[in-house]
């Protein structure tokens, strides 16, 4: 259980950004972590991204809130692949893209924020390190079986079972022993290193499977993308558009875009969290 933290004292410790320092955020009660997060967001949205209290107050939500990786990794403690540690590390991705994404104004909740992306990011680990093609439960089920009914025979007869002995043994039919062993070859998937078989055109140098197909451009993504967002920022004002370019195409600091407008550091943070907020709705619409 965890301990709780005093989130208050007469000789506590705050920072340059005034916020309090915990010594072991890690130990923080989730009851209180709910109303340090608050806090720790409030300031987070002002902070100057790269500073040594932007990554205080970031590490520190990150720690305070691991409840809610444990919370979301214990619906998945039965599913039969993958090691609960592997789970609890990826976990923790989904909880920084949701402190990354998280924004105070929208008046939600954090934790109901977060488990979602906590919880997606568990899902496609299972998706990435389980079966490479889908197939049926029973299908999968019968893998494990034939396994254990090879192993078996294998030590016994001192060599590869037959299709015949493996469906007597696990009184099965030939066909259904045959369906399992062809859908054993979906589990994992071939590698593009294997060699193509054929090196005639190569002029004795083999080639590989890789070398035959086609693949996604990695830019194909990122046109994809910015011909979603034109229309997006053609809809912005011609300040919020000029911040957004001073942000992401002279890649200027928030305190240089507020030097450059005549206004503070922190009302830039508000116009950017405002701004990308629109369009991140916009491209999610779309999609």
């Amino acid at each position: 259980m965890a301990t709780s933290t005093p989130l208050a004292s007469g000789e506590e410790t705050r920072t340059a950004a005034g916020l309090p320092l915990i010594p072991d955020p890690a130990k923080v009660a989730p009851r209180n972590a709910r109303e340090l997060s608050k806090l720790f967001f409030d300031r987070l949205q002002v902070l100057e991204e790269g500073t040594h209290e932007y990554q205080y107050a970031r590490n520190t939500l990150i720690e305070m809130n691991q409840s809610l990786v444990r919370f979301a990794a214990g619906r998945f403690r039965n599913r039969g692949s993958g090691e609960m540690e592997d789970i609890l590390q990826v976990g923790t991705i989904g909880l920084i893209k949701a402190i990354d994404r998280f924004d105070l104004s929208r008046e939600v909740e954090f934790t109901s924020f977060a488990v979602p992306y906590i919880v997606g990011e568990i899902k496609r680990f299972f998706r990435d390190t389980s079966w490479a093609v889908h197939v049926p439960r029973r299908l999968q089920e019968l893998r494990v079986e034939l396994a254990k009914a090879k192993e078996l025979l294998g030590t016994r007869l001192d060599r590869e079972p037959t299709v015949g002995e493996l469906a007597e043994l696990l009184d099965l039919s030939e066909d259904e022993v045959v369906e399992g062993l062809v859908a054993t070859n979906g589990y994992t998937a071939g590698s593009l290193d294997l060699p193509t078989g054929d090196d005639s055109t190569t002029g004795g140098v083999g080639r590989t499977f890789a070398d035959v197909i086609g693949e996604d451009d990695p830019d194909m993504e990122k046109v994809e993308n910015l011909h979603a967002l034109a229309p997006l920022l053609e809809k912005l004002d011609d300040r919020e558009r000029a911040i957004v370019q001073m942000r992401f195409g002279g890649e200027m600091t928030q305190s240089q875009i507020g030097a450059e407008l005549g206004v503070s550091q922190m009302h830039v943070s508000r116009l950017l969290n405002r701004i990308l907020g629109r369009l991140r709705d916009g491209m999610l619409v779309q999609e």
